[in-house]
């Protein structure tokens, strides 16, 4: 190999390690800022861009719903098995959890969700989900092709790589708690910084997003179940009408937050299921309600369910019904926080691979995640990646049954995911 072959070698290899070579190649700070650019330009050649779009599409013929990513997890596990990347599972039940480099510290992890959404698919696409009733409609069959499009990058540079970076395939996002499962099952351990995205089609492909500090709301379900004596609607001084105090509980419950609340604290309370009763001259003898609460700050998220619960009961009792109020644990997430020297981080990483101008400040959102348990956990830092392209029509938000997916993105999250993990 000639010199300047050679030179030219070690110069890429530097560039894409996180720590210097054994060679005597010595970088200017201008040099050090291409690191992110040669990642993208690695994640654009045509062999590792057709292969994220092959996985991305298999993922989604196939979408399977929270804990039952059976044959997601299969794939992932052959695709790290054929790169030579070793792994664990099961964890969290169809968790797995990849390692790239030394197995000593840094550990920083990146994070994919797997999980489906019970929805119909109404794109009509050679692709198209092939299970009735389920669909990627959220994009995590994208978040899964991009990780393993870093994981392909950085397994050729591991040898370079001066810690360990922690592949974290997880579970059951859409309200199932995956990431809290994986946390208790030891999946972040020693882990000292995590990196999470989302495809966004709010901005342009080549452009991403975020925010320091709290970027999503904390949120959880309750159903409240208020019990009276049923009768005839001709005779109601013999009921006691649960529907008459399920409709006074739902006025109360919107006092919460524009009687309650701090104005400047953002809150929401939603009472979006309300069932009793099968006639039209019947009284029930008991009505069902349920909703979603939601804050940004843990202070305001518990007293917002302890007063949700004292609204129920009391009102009521006011009407002489006995009520019982359920919180569904398995949905509640904390807030989503964005840790500052992160976001200093990303802030710089993103600027060398896209520009400044292509970095966006993305405003908090009531929208849930379920990184915020692996944010709460250790430092972590969520990102949202642009895929808009109005060439190519509208890109539907998340959870419509006409959601796309801009695959011209993938090069930009799997580049970002290699790029943020090294350096």
């Amino acid at each position: 190999m000639g010199s300047s072959k050679l030179l030219s070698l070690l110069v890429t290899l530097y560039l894409l390690a996180p720590t210097s070579i054994s060679s005597d190649v010595s970088l200017s700070p201008e040099e050090l800022t291409q690191i992110p650019v040669k990642f993208l330009d690695f994640a654009k050649k045509p062999e590792i861009f057709y292969w994220m779009v092959n996985i991305r599409r298999k993922i989604h013929e196939n979408p399977e719903l929270g804990f039952q990513e059976f044959e997601t997890s299969k794939l992932i596990r052959a695709e790290l098995d054929q790169m030579g990347i070793p792994y664990k599972f099961p964890v969290a039940v169809t968790g797995v959890v990849g390692y790239i480099g030394t197995g000593q510290p840094p550990f920083v992890a990146l994070r994919a969700d797997m999980d489906a959404l019970a929805m119909e698919e109404s794109v009509e696409w050679e692709h198209k989900s092939k299970v009735p009733g389920k669909m990627h409609a959220c994009g995590h069959d994208a978040h899964v092709a991009m990780l393993l499009g870093a994981a392909k990058m950085l397994q050729v540079f591991r040898h370079e790589i001066k810690g360990t970076i922690v592949l974290v395939f997880q579970p059951a996002e859409e309200g199932g708690g995956g990431a809290k499962k994986m946390l208790d099952a030891g999946a972040l351990e020693n882990v000292e910084a995590i990196f999470g995205l989302h495809v966004s089609s709010l901005f342009p492909v080549g452009t991403v997003a975020s925010r320091p500090g709290p970027t999503l709301a904390a949120g959880g379900f309750f159903e409240a179940v208020i019990n009276g004596k049923g009768g005839h609607a001709a005779i109601p001084q013999h009921t006691i009408d649960p529907i008459v105090a399920a409709s006074n509980v739902i006025v109360s419950l919107q006092h919460l937050v524009s009687r309650e609340a701090d104005p400047l604290d953002s809150q929401v309370l939603t009472v979006a299921k309300f069932e009793g009763g099968g006639a039209f001259n019947i009284i029930p003898d008991s009505v069902t309600i349920g909703g979603t609460f939601r804050a940004f700050s843990k202070e305001s998220i518990i007293q917002l369910k302890q007063r949700i619960e004292e609204v129920v009961m009391k009102q009521a009792s006011v009407q002489r019904c006995n009520a019982t109020v359920t919180f569904d644990d398995k949905s509640f997430y904390p807030v989503t926080v964005n840790n500052k020297n992160l976001h200093e981080h990303f802030q710089k990483v993103a600027a060398d691979m896209l520009g400044v101008q292509n970095i966006k400040e993305n405003r908090p959102l009531m929208g849930t995640e379920d990184f915020s348990f692996f944010a709460e956990a250790i430092p972590g830092y969520f990102y949202y990646l642009g895929m808009n392209d109005e060439t190519k029509g509208k890109f539907e938000t998340g959870h419509s049954p006409y959601f796309r997916v801009n695959e011209d993105a993938l090069p930009y999250g799997a580049a970002l995911h290699a790029s943020l993990a090294t350096s």
